[in-house]
């Protein structure tokens, strides 16, 4: 899993997003045109994810590994991404990355968080994680029942 790069064409943040909290690499920007686009991932040698069948087919052309998602659907994509890249669906803070910079996040002492979260979280939870690069703290709140729902629905896509 540590060797997979990606890059996700425009149109699939939540796709990256989910991507880099399941540990992976993920380079995703909305700044540049398909052909900066297409440069930079074969320069970077990432694979391509994206919806966009033109894209795709510019992307191939050029010797860019690209894989063509088919559906709207977040779970969907991220079934089938990892389906053909063979990686779990389980999210591991020791292995994840920053949903916001793709920086990978390191785990800080709950002192170190004093301050930087709200009273009430820092009563309630012991484990905290933070960004190197852009500070953000996670922790895990009230929302991880929906990511873990939201991985199983996945996992249940995965395998009908």
């Amino acid at each position: 899993m540590a060797d997979l790069q990606f890059f996700a064409a425009r149109m699939m943040p939540a796709l990256a997003r989910w991507c880099r909290l399941i540990g992976l690499d993920v380079e995703y920007t909305v700044s540049m045109d398909d052909n900066e686009f297409i440069s930079k991932t074969k320069e970077e040698n990432r694979i391509l994810l994206t919806r966009d069948v033109k894209l795709y087919q510019r992307a191939t052309a050029k010797g860019v590994e690209a894989f063509l998602l088919e559906s709207p659907d977040q779970i969907a994509n991220l079934a089938q991404t990892a389906k053909r890249f063979k990686f779990p669906l389980e999210i591991n803070p020791d292995r994840s990355r920053c949903p916001k910079c793709n920086t990978k996040i390191k785990s800080v002492q709950k002192a170190e968080v004093e301050g930087k979260v709200p009273e009430k979280t820092l009563a309630h939870y012991d484990e905290f994680w933070q960004c190197p690069n852009c500070g953000q703290i996670y922790w895990r709140g009230a929302h991880w029942r929906e990511i873990e729902k939201t991985l199983a629905e996945a996992q249940r896509t995965l395998e009908g």
